[in-house]
C-alpha cells in the first residue's frame, strides 16, 4: 500500500476524532476502492469503530511532562549517516555516582516526545532510580502519522534505516552521560513497541532489555497491508532471537487496535529456541507469566492487562493513550530492566 493510503488513514483518524465518522468512512472507502489487488479486510465499520476507541484523550504535544527540581529535560538533535531525529532527554538530579542506566522510549502513532513522556510518567521513575531517559521524535516526513516504520523491510535491519539510527542515538547519549555498559534499554508503545522489539534483535550489544507495550513481533509485516493484517491478528512474527532478547511485554485484553494475540508472537520471538518454564500468577489487574530458562533466569515477563484497551497501563491521564487505573507499566519495566543488568554484573 502506498503513501496515499497512509495519508487517507491519517485523514480518517482526524475526522473520527472530530466527530465525523461518516466522512472518515467515505475517505477510507475512496482509498480502498483504488488500491490495487483486493485482500480480505476487516469490515469497514470495525475499522471506524477501532479508530473511535483508539482516539487519544489529548492531542500530542499539548502537555509537557513534570520535571523534578534539579533534573533536566531538554531538546536535542542527533545526526548520523543513517539520518537525523530530534529528541527530548531527561537527566536526573546530579548525584555522586553516574546514571545507572538509559531508557530509549519510542512513542506511538500520532504522539510526540512530550506527550509520551507525560503519559508514561517515566521521568519520575527515572529520577528515583537515577536513569537517563531519551524520547526520540518521529517526523511526519518519515511517516505521515508519526509512526515508527516497523513494517518496512528497510527499517527492520541492523545496518540501515530507523533501527540503525535509533541504536546510534542511544549509544551516543549513553556515552555522553557516562552510562555503564550493559545498562541501556528500549521500550515503546504500539508502533514504538514494535520498533523496540526490532531493536532488541538487531542490536543486542546496545540494548540489554526491551519493554513492549501493545506492540508486534519483528517480522510481523513487510508493508502497510500486512501491517494492518498483523494488527488485527492475522500473522505472527517470522524472526526468532538468538540469543534470547530479555523482554517485558504488556498487552490489554480489550485492545481493539493491536490484537492481544500479538503479545504471544512477541514473547515467542524474544525467547527464540530457548527452552523455558512458564510460571503464571495473578496480580491486581493482570495475569503475569514468567518465562524462565533452565538456570532459573527470567528471560521474559508477559503481562495481560484485564479489560484494558490500546493504552499505556498506569499512565497519566494528561497524556494520550493511557489507562491510569492499570498496573504501572513504567515502574515494572524499570524494575525488570535493572534486575536484568544486576544479574549480568553479579
Amino acid at each position: 500500500m502506498n503513501d496515499q493510503f497512509a495519508t487517507a488513514m491519517g485523514r480518517a483518524l482526524e475526522q473520527t476524532r472530530a466527530g465525523n465518522p461518516s466522512e472518515a468512512t467515505r475517505i477510507l472507502q475512496t482509498a480502498l476502492s483504488g488500491d490495487g489487488p483486493k485482500r480480505p479486510r476487516r469490515p469497514l465499520g470495525e475499522v471506524i469503530s477501532s479508530l473511535v476507541k483508539a482516539r487519544p484523550k489529548h492531542r500530542g504535544g499539548s502537555v509537557r511532562p513534570d520535571v523534578p527540581d534539579g533534573a533536566v529535560y531538554e531538546t536535542g538533535r542527533h545526526e548520523s549517516r543513517f539520518g537525523a531525529r530530534d529528541y527530548r532527554v531527561f537527566v536526573p538530579t546530579p548525584r555522586a555516582e553516574p546514571p545507572q542506566g538509559l531508557v530509549l522510549m519510542l512513542h506511538g502513532c500520532t504522539q510526540d516526545a512530550d506527550d509520551f513522556a507525560t503519559g508514561t510518567r517515566m521521568n519520575l521513575h527515572a529520577e528515583r532510580e537515577n536513569l537517563v531517559v531519551v524520547y526520540p521524535e518521529q517526523t511526519r516526513q518519515a511517516n505521515q502519522m508519526g509512526c515508527w516504520n516497523w513494517f518496512r523491510p528497510e527499517d527492520q535491519a541492523r545496518d540501515q534505516g530507523e533501527p540503525a539510527l535509533l541504536a546510534d542515538l542511544a549509544g551516543s547519549l549513553a556515552a555522553q552521560h557516562g552510562v555503564p555498559q550493559g545498562r541501556t534499554y528500549v521500550a515503546g508503545l504500539s508502533a514504538g513497541a514494535a520498533m523496540a522489539a526490532i531493536l532488541g534483535g538487531t542490536h543486542p550489544e546496545v540494548f540489554a532489555a526491551v519493554g513492549v507495550h501493545s506492540g508486534l513481533a519483528p517480522g510481523s509485516a513487510s508493508d502497510l497491508p500486512s501491517a494492518l493484517a498483523a494488527m488485527r491478528g492475522g500473522r505472527g512474527g517470522t524472526r526468532r532471537a538468538t540469543p534470547p532478547v530479555r523482554s517485558i511485554v504488556f498487552h490489554g485484553t480489550a485492545d481493539a487496535t493491536v490484537a492481544p494475540g500479538n503479545a504471544d508472537a512477541v514473547i515467542a520471538a524474544s525467547l527464540g529456541e530457548e527452552t523455558t518454564v512458564e510460571i503464571a500468577s495473578q496480580v491486581p489487574g493482570a495475569t503475569v507469566a514468567l518465562h524462565r530458562d533452565t538456570a532459573g533466569r527470567t528471560l521474559a515477563e508477559d503481562w495481560r492487562l484485564s479489560g484494558i484497551g490500546h493504552a499505556w497501563s498506569g499512565g497519566s491521564p494528561a497524556g494520550s493513550y493511557t489507562h491510569p487505573e492499570g498496573p504501572d507499566a513504567s515502574a515494572e519495566m524499570v524494575r525488570f530492566f535493572l534486575a536484568v543488568s544486576a544479574e549480568t554484573t553479579a
